[in-house]
């Protein structure tokens, strides 16, 4: 992608597939989907937002309020601890366009629509320690996330839950 900044748009049916596509291939830094728990997922989002150009796909993000019909055992731990935050379940990028701005795009096209919406002044996701992902731990980091607890979300995997304070 050439340009500083990336399209960013409200992530419709027609992308699914290649949204599907992605989400997969970030495993196991996002847990996998099948095409049914994809669409669940993107009815019941908050956001459902994706970097798009060209009419390719480059990255996507999904995010979700308090009191959906969601299992995420990380959800829930945050849903038992805040009344009010905006839980960024997961973001993804193609590898082809990793390190070019895109998740950072999506967290900023996030935090602009928490601002505007009023929805709340907390975001919150989770990143893996176990099996570890090093990078998206420095990544939340310069982003502003502080850690707010761990758990083991699923047998073997334990994860580092995080929060951000939008202003």
């Amino acid at each position: 992608m050439t340009d500083a900044h990336p399209n960013i748009s409200v992530l419709t049916a027609q992308y699914l597939d290649q949204v599907l596509t992605i989400n997969n291939a970030n495993a196991p830094a996002v847990g996998a989907l099948t095409a049914t728990d994809l669409e669940y997922l993107v009815r019941y989002s908050l956001h459902a937002l994706m970097v798009i150009d060209d009419d390719e796909v480059q990255a996507f993000c999904l995010t979700f309020a308090p009191g959906v019909p969601y299992s995420s055992p990380n959800y829930r731990w945050f849903s038992d601890r805040y009344e009010n935050f905006v839980y960024l379940d997961r973001i993804a990028v193609a590898s082809p366009h990793r390190n070019n701005g895109c998740g950072a795009a999506l967290y900023a096209a996030v935090e602009q629509r928490m601002l505007e919406e009023k929805t709340a002044s907390l975001l919150t996701c989770e990143v893996n320690l176990q099996p570890p992902n090093p990078g998206s731990l420095r990544f939340h980091q310069r982003l502003g996330f502080q850690e707010v607890g761990q758990q083991e979300s699923k047998p073997g995997l334990i994860v580092s839950l995080l929060a951000k304070h939008i202003h």
